[in-house]
């Protein structure tokens, strides 16, 4: 049985970085330290505890966020390990929205990277507390004086080191702690011990000069303290402690550590750190959330005798068990057997078993407090963002909010009849992933699958045929041209047939004209002296709007511009609203091609991070997709290229960037505007229009 913690000895702690820098080891590490694990997993031999899915360990990368908990000095630790890479962002966003602080890996060789940055956002976007550890410090080229620059151009001036290496590379094995002002020496033996030390004489001054900027970090913010250490330039212990407490719950402060994570050095005295310095639930104040259906707000408080409230964080599939909901307890308690309010669905839960995790192991819980963390099995009509309540004193919770798609792919089922399998399986993948997102495309008339990156798509494909048996195939999705007119033109449409008996009739005289960008569809009718009667202009109008669903160059739809019906004829016997109908719609098509007509294609704004020795080689590959570079900026060692680009250039681009970057651009993309094609490339689109016709 797990022990049940007081709201001010829990922590929530959300580990973050760029791919590939060793948060599923740190996580490894703490879990071995506390004695949740016999032996210290490795990602290499697909052994931890927080990688465990069977893509993680092919892959050797975190894909999906895994909830473990460590009891370490009488405190509760839930450690959320989040992926690093920008194809499951999502995970990361859902993850922090429940966190109270936040540690971010760094490279020891590399510093900042695209993927912390994005992280970084994060934080910023949830306000919470953090904390730097500075991982692979025993790699040959580890700089940790480059690691503490690059934080301070990124993060600001409140990253503080709270420790410094005493040598760096494959000879890493002790530090100097300014808190205690001490040598640690680590254990080899991946035990995570340490010993303490005298600060070796040569190391004293850098170590004095290092606690002295600490204090005065601390000092800054705090009047008394500020007053105390003018007068005798020191501060004690637990003045420290506390000041240094309250100024990273604060944000002020940033501590930095360093260490070797798949060698356990480190994760200890992290784990001390972030028990003594980091806020509990406690701390982060009054709850704020909405009146279900109303504006009003309402606050609760967090604690154990308030009402219930909780939000739903993630939702997992699990082979035998069914969805699990992943949630955090805001206030009150949730148990088993309990009758909740989904404050967002306005629907009653019938709460079943619920669970504290550690990776995939389940433990039950009889009850789950304010402030921790867990899961529950089964509930009817949950998905991830929603609120479940007191029905008593209902609140409903801010959401999460999910970055849009910056890629799209269309799919294609290999057996004809799996239709309605893949639809259930793609939207249960969209239930653990709201990211991944899929639409039936009626304009384009393909199934497309919408996300964040090729590697999200790819497990996607792969969860198609293991999990649910069905097999698709992706292929390039056709792009939603539009068609219109840049000339202005007067056209007769004219429809007569006789057939014996009674005949059809009907004849329109139509001004086509081009209308500006974005306008959309105009209809006039200019009718005088009731030369077709009013009963037959709808019927031209229909002709008309049916005429510009279809298009008339490549297939695609008509935009921008206005049709005027301003004269013609009828027959008091042969004349019908079909007659009229397919006479505007004949009369439309001849008129369109006279009009000059063109196709517009859809432009996307593009905005690029990349390293600056990245730039050059990026910028050019945009050149090379028909795109305009449209603005920079630097944002500490990165580089935002701003660009607008053919939506035809952009399938697979992540791709790409990728490889152009090796592995460290990112980008984001909207739809911005139409504009035409050009000539050469909108020849190729009708040819091959006329060719599938």
């Amino acid at each position: 049985m797990v022990k049940d913690y007081s709201i001010d000895r829990i922590r929530n702690i959300g580990v973050v970085s760029h791919g590939d820098v060793g948060k599923t080891s740190l996580v490894e590490s703490m879990l071995y330290s506390a004695g949740v694990t016999t032996r210290l997993g490795t990602v290499d031999d697909g052994t931890t505890v927080t990688d465990y899915s069977s893509e993680e360990i092919e892959r050797k990368i975190t894909i999906s966020t895994a909830l473990a908990y460590a009891e370490w000095k009488n405190h509760k630790l839930n450690i959320l390990d989040t992926p690093g890479y920008s194809d499951f962002i999502g995970e990361v966003i859902s993850s922090l929205r429940v966190a109270d602080a936040a540690v971010i890996l760094l490279n020891a060789t590399a510093g900042v990277e695209v993927g912390t940055e994005s992280a970084w956002r994060i934080i910023q976007r949830f306000q919470l507390p953090a904390f730097i550890f500075v991982n692979r410090m025993d790699k040959e080229h580890a700089n940790f004086e480059q690691a503490i620059q690059m934080a301070r151009e990124r993060f600001g001036s409140a990253v503080v080191p709270v420790q410094f290496p005493i040598t760096e590379g494959e000879n890493f094995k002790a530090v100097i702690d300014l808190i205690k002002m001490k040598m640690l020496t680590y254990a080899t033996d991946t035990s995570g011990k340490y010993s303490e030390d005298d600060i070796p004489a040569d190391l004293q001054e850098k170590a004095s000069e290092l606690r002295k900027q600490l204090e005065e970090s601390i000092a800054e913010n705090d009047e008394a303290l500020m007053e105390k250490y003018f007068e005798t330039e020191k501060l004690e212990a637990e003045e420290l402690e506390q000041g240094l407490r309250k100024e990273v719950i604060n944000r002020n402060i940033i501590p930095l550590l360093c260490g070797v994570a798949t060698a356990n050095m480190g994760s200890q005295r992290l784990m001390d750190m972030i028990i003594e310095f980091s806020p509990s639930p406690a701390d982060s104040g009054r709850i704020k959330g909405q009146k279900p259906g109303t504006t009003d707000e309402i606050e609760l408080t967090p604690d154990v005798n308030e009402s219930f409230s909780g939000l739903v964080f993630k939702t997992v599939a699990e082979q035998h068990v069914g969805e699990l909901s992943f949630f955090r307890v805001y206030s009150g308690a949730l148990k088993s057997g309990m009758d909740v309010l989904n404050a967002l669905r306005g629907s009653t839960e019938k709460i079943g078993q619920i669970y504290f995790m550690c990776g995939k192991t389940r433990k039950d819980a009889p009850v789950i407090q304010a402030g921790d963390i867990g899961a529950v099995v089964k509930l009817k009509n949950t998905h991830t963002s929603d609120t479940l309540c007191d029905k008593k004193k209902s609140i409903l919770l801010e959401k999460i909010e999910f970055p849009e798609p910056v890629i799209r792919t269309a799919l294609v089922p290999r057996t004809k009849g799996d239709e309605e399998k893949i639809s259930n399986a793609l939207s249960s993948i969209h239930e653990e992933d709201p990211t991944f997102v899929v639409h039936y495309d009626t304009e384009i008339r393909q199934l497309l699958m919408l996300g964040q990156g090729e590697a999200q798509f790819d497990i996607a494909v792969k969860r198609l045929k293991e999990k649910f048996g069905v097999e698709v195939d992706t292929m390039e999705p056709r792009i939603p041209y539009r068609e219109t007119i840049r000339a202005k033109v007067e056209i007769q449409g004219k429809y007569k047939k006789q057939s014996g008996g009674r005949g059809q009739y009907g004849d329109c005289h139509l001004r086509l004209e081009p209308l500006p960008r974005g306008s959309g569809f105009e209809f006039s009718d200019e009718i005088v002296g009731g030369v077709i009667p009013s009963k037959y202009i709808p019927a031209v109008e229909k002709g008309i709007r049916e005429a510009m669903e279809e298009g008339v160059l490549a297939g695609h739809k008509v935009v921008d511009m206005k049709v005027a019906v301003y004269y013609g004829s009828y027959h008091s016997v042969d004349s019908s609203d079909m007659a009229f109908k397919i006479a505007a719609s004949m009369g439309f098509k001849k008129g369109f091609l006279q009009a000059k007509p063109v196709l517009l294609e859809p432009i996307y704004d593009v905005e690029v991070t990349v390293p600056e020795e990245y730039m050059g080689d990026v910028m050019g590959d945009i050149s090379s997709r028909r795109g305009k570079i449209s603005g920079m900026d630097a944002e500490g060692p990165f580089q935002i290229i701003r660009a607008k680009v053919p939506l035809a250039e952009l399938y697979k681009y992540s791709t790409s960037l990728r490889s152009l970057t090796q592995g460290r651009g990112l980008h984001r993309r909207s739809f911005s505007h139409y504009e035409e094609v050009p000539a050469e490339i909108q020849q190729k689109i009708i040819d091959a229009y006329q060719q599938e016709k």
